[in-house]
Parts: structure tokens; sequence; C-alpha cells
């Protein structure tokens, strides 16, 4: 499952924006997170197209943390 670039757009002024060097972007995060939600799938063997599932898994976490996803989700 992936975002519509609309659905996206609608979403990104609730995504904070991550610190450091980043590889991985805001949509990748959202699309990885949606995909392991349809599919129950665990971290580590999320596909490499995501980007790395360690850096998916701290972004989750932070982005929980902070509210973030409960606002996208209310969105």
């Amino acid at each position: 499952m992936k975002l519509t670039d609309a659905q996206f757009e609608r979403i990104a002024p609730y995504l904070t924006r991550p610190s450091g060097h980043v590889k991985v972007g805001q949509r990748q995060v959202v699309d990885a997170l949606l995909y392991m939600a349809k599919g129950g799938c665990r971290w580590r063997p999320l596909p490499v197209r995501f980007g790395k599932w360690h850096t998916i898994y701290v972004r989750r976490n932070r982005r929980v943390k902070q509210g973030v996803l409960e606002r996208v989700l209310a969105e």
C-alpha cells in the first residue's frame, strides 16, 4: 500500500523533519509503516526499497513519542 500524491500532501504538514544526515525520505517512512500495518511484517524483513529497517524503526518511535502519528491518523 502506498499513499497517493494527494494523500501525502495532506499529511505532510504534520510530519516532523528528521535531524542529521537523511537518506530515507518522509514518504518512504510513511509507506513503510503502511506496508507493515497491512501485511503484519516485522522490522528486519522490511523490503530494502523502504530503506534500512532500523531507520524506519527509529523514526516511527520518535514520531509516536511526539504525537505525530496521532495527528496524521486523525487527519
